[in-house]
């Protein structure tokens, strides 16, 4: 069993859910329910591995401040190891507002804090000797360490002769290829999602956008498609996976998932179209719980899923 590091953001969300229509200036609309729950590619996917009975770090930056107290008690609670976190006092822990409409559907209020100075200098560098797969989770949405640096960082780690799997945010400065196009030749697996693949390639077909990603030297390339599924172009097969038709509570952290399952299914030794299989199935686990890693999960239960349904 391969051990894996996710490096990258960390967000404390706070989910009102479900809200189908904004308050009036000055009136209140009731929800259900208000809670906190953790956030962020590296936590979210860390959480997720660690269900899954993966031994898995995090490296992250969050701030002294209760939000990253519950961030840290969160990763403990479901055997992450916290190694790789860094605690610091200049910039408050990473926080969203997640609003959660009746379908599902999220919409975002951000305030980037630490992970906007989480720099190279901040990797635990021992939480990456000993693993096997490393996961840099929301790149573009982290203006120290995008570009120059998680290109000199995914260098380093490939030249440990680990595997390097590269996911992207949407990116709001619009700087897109120019942060992204130095790091490709260093990742094995890149996998955005496609809104953010458009942006980068400027192609709205997927196997353009893969033909752009492979020139500018990515391995291998999974787009997530939403409800449309993923297009898969890696280890010599190209294929597209569906979606698995399951309720849809919250979709929060539904990319994150996948991405947990399809990493969780390269450390367990499958091919890559089990591994896209796996990832589905997670992704499916998460979109019926509010938040993105507060459901429960575990191998045998995605096993006994995925027996289920195909």
């Amino acid at each position: 069993m391969k051990k894996v590091c996710c490096v990258g953001i960390a967000v404390a969300d706070v989910v009102a859910s479900p809200i189908n229509v904004m308050p009036d200036k000055g009136k209140l609309v009731l929800v259900d329910s208000i809670r906190m729950v953790t956030g962020g590619c590296a936590v979210n996917a860390g959480i997720d591995l660690a269900k899954m009975g993966i031994d898995t770090s995090v490296c992250s930056l969050i701030g002294e401040d209760a939000f990253g107290d519950f961030i840290v008690n969160e990763l403990k609670r479901w055997g992450v190891n916290i190694s790789g976190i860094v605690r610091s006092s200049r910039s408050a822990t990473s926080s969203s507002i997640v609003i959660s409409d009746g379908d599902g559907e999220r919409s975002f209020l951000h305030t980037i804090g630490a992970n906007g100075v989480f720099s190279i200098s901040d990797i635990n560098w021992e939480m990456v000797h000993q693993s096997d797969i490393v996961f840099v989770g929301g790149a573009l949405l982290m203006p120290q360490f995008d570009g120059e640096e998680t290109k000199a960082f995914l260098k380093k780690v490939k030249s440990f002769g680990k595997i390097t799997i590269l996911d992207t945010a949407w990116d709001s400065t619009g700087r897109w290829m120019t942060l992204i196009e130095g790091c490709l030749p260093y990742v094995d697996y890149f996998m955005p999602s496609l809104e953010e693949a458009t942006m980068l390639s400027g192609e709205t077909e997927p196997q353009k956008m893969v033909t752009i990603f492979k020139e500018k030297g990515a391995k291998n390339v999974v787009i997530k498609m939403g409800e449309a599924g993923c297009y898969v172009a890696a280890d010599g097969e190209v294929f597209e996976q569906p979606i698995y038709k399951v309720p849809v509570i919250d979709t929060n952290g539904a990319g994150d998932a996948f991405i947990a399952g399809f990493i969780a299914g390269l450390a367990q030794g499958y091919d890559i179209r089990a591994s896209v299989l796996y990832g589905s199935a997670v992704g499916a686990y998460c979109v019926g719980a509010v938040g993105a890693s507060s459901w429960e999960v575990s191998k045998e239960a995605i096993e006994d899923f995925i027996a289920i349904h195909d």
